[in-house]
């Protein structure tokens, strides 16, 4: 089954965050900002922009000549306001936990009520993460014998329990 497309939704929360971009000034903010959790390439922004435009999600509000080079600004629609809406709402689970960041990069306003929401999703989430990692370590390395027969697995185990920890004080923290 292929992945959803996640690439327009980045696109809605910049727009919406920022309100009118070119693809330069996206390009721009995925090298700065948001590349510590995600890449685009020039050839995946544009046909991408093109396929929204087309889908009316996002439309085109300036084609403007700067320095003989010309420049597009795209603005988000209303139809990519509530798809956006609808895709920040998307439950957090084990296979799009990874977009979690992405999500949070989303949401301007602290007092947004699904803020909460996901940063709550993420919490029991990864609470239950530590406790299966937990019982693995349990399960696996129980005496020093089994640590010692393999030490390297025991190690990242207890990295990832770490790792796992500290998120979860992190979310509460976060968490009104």
């Amino acid at each position: 089954m292929p992945r959803p497309r996640v690439l327009p939704y980045i696109i809605l929360g910049l727009l919406n965050k920022n309100g009118m971009m070119s693809g330069k000034d996206m390009i721009s903010e995925f090298k700065t900002d948001i590349s510590e959790f995600w890449t685009v390439s020039h050839s995946q922004l544009y046909p991408e922009l093109q396929r929204m435009v087309d889908e009316k999600q996002i439309k085109v509000t300036e084609d403007v000549e700067v320095k003989d080079r010309k420049v597009i600004n795209y603005v988000i629609e209303a139809k990519g306001q509530e798809t956006l809406k609808r895709w920040l709402a998307e439950p957090i689970t084990l296979k799009n936990d990874e977009l979690t960041s992405l999500k949070l990069y989303c949401i301007s306003d602290q007092r947004a009520p699904i803020l909460q929401q996901i940063l709550k999703q993420c919490l029991a989430l990864h609470q239950q993460k530590v406790v299966h990692l937990k019982t693995r370590k349990e399960l696996l390395f129980g005496d020093e014998p089994a640590i010692k027969a393999n030490y390297g697995h025991y190690l990242i185990l207890s990295r990832a329990i770490e790792r796992e920890s500290d998120y979860v004080n992190w979310l509460q923290s976060k968490i009104n």
